[in-house]
């Protein structure tokens, strides 16, 4: 039996780990594979933005790469995947996907994900976003990578912070397939 493609998971500098954080909870509870990356940018956010290590994040993922791990299967277009999402996504990475500087494996893997025009969904977490960002994020839409900004649902009239989390990690696994139970969309019928 093959085993099932994974779903590569990329977590970046940026603000916003909570919501990676969900996005690997409604993962894992749908029973989805998953290639988890982390950049070293992300290991402080992470810290400070949710009291984890990385650590507390491999429980959630079928395999965790190091992204100095240039040589990990996801860095290679012959290892099928189900699509990847950079959660959040900082400037900077934005800025090396964009580009083409594969020299991590987390740019390396969304690199990848483009030139075997496979689904690509990056979460960029600025505020305001300057010119450039704004260029580099039309470059990636343009290339065929979904843009989902991190901007709260307010017409659901969330209550919490949480509610928003929970909704923008919904948003994220509508664009990757996978059923959720994170929030109901508009004018939904109630469960």
């Amino acid at each position: 039996m093959v085993d099932e493609p994974p779903i590569v998971v990329g977590v970046s500098g940026a603000s916003g780990a909570p919501i990676a954080v969900r996005v690997l909870d409604g993962l894992h509870a749908a029973g989805v594979p998953v290639a988890l990356v982390i950049s070293d940018g992300a290991v402080a956010v992470l810290r400070e933005e949710c009291g984890l290590a990385p650590d507390a994040l491999a429980g959630r993922a079928s395999a965790t790469y190091s992204d100095h791990d240039l040589g990990a299967p996801i860095a290679s277009g012959s290892r099928p995947t189900r699509g990847m999402v950079v959660v959040p996504c900082s400037s900077h990475t934005v800025a090396k996907i964009a580009l083409g500087l594969a020299d991590t494996l987390l740019t390396r893997a969304a690199h990848v994900h483009l030139k075997e025009r496979r689904r690509l969904i990056v979460v960029p977490r600025e505020s305001p976003m300057p010119t450039t960002l704004l260029r580099h994020l039309t470059s990636l839409s343009e290339m065929g990578a979904v843009v989902l900004d991190a901007a709260p649902p307010y017409y659901l009239h969330p209550r919490s912070v949480d509610d928003q989390t929970a909704y923008l990690a919904g948003k994220v696994l509508d664009h990757l397939g996978v059923a959720h139970r994170l929030y109901r969309g508009w004018k939904a019928e109630a469960p």
